[in-house]
């Protein structure tokens, strides 16, 4: 089991020098991927479950951390960025960034539903039901990425 996380990893060119994971998380994650339980995984690397919970906590951890600062980043350079107070009803926000991206000449890749579902669903609790419960950044890149961050 080990030895094929090995080779995986390797396959991919996972570098822990330049990866926001550690090798130990990278191979933790890899095994729990695969359904392999937190019990087995410590027993082929010879720790506890309790070590092995730790280390896939801190993995996930890192992960959510790098994808933010990506999110960040596609914010910063998004040409079009929409604010969407509290209290806006999911079903306005595609008119709101239909007439920014048209300001700005660019395109959308979603019709209105596909844009309210990409909005609600990167939104996460930021959006109740059809109530955009935080206020939301909707960022809409050169290429038509459509980018959203909440603030707290």
């Amino acid at each position: 089991m080990i030895d094929e996380v090995e080779e995986l990893l390797a396959e991919i060119g996972f570098e822990p020098e330049t990866s926001v994971l550690t090798y130990r998380q990278a191979q933790v994650l890899t095994l729990r991927e695969r359904g392999v339980s937190q019990a087995d995984i410590a027993e082929s690397l010879g720790t506890s479950r309790a070590n092995v919970s730790s280390v896939e906590s801190s993995a996930r951890e890192n992960l959510e951390k790098a994808r933010e600062t990506v999110a960040f980043a596609e914010a910063l350079r998004a040409p079009v960025r929409v604010r969407v107070p509290a209290g806006t009803d999911l079903y306005d926000v595609p008119q709101l960034v239909y007439e920014a991206c048209d300001e700005k000449g660019v395109k959308v890749d979603h019709t209105a539903p596909d844009l309210m579902k990409v909005v609600s669903d990167a939104a996460g609790r930021a959006v109740s039901g059809r109530e955009v419960a935080m206020p939301l950044i909707v960022g809409v890149t050169s290429d038509g990425m459509v980018r959203v961050r909440h603030q707290e």
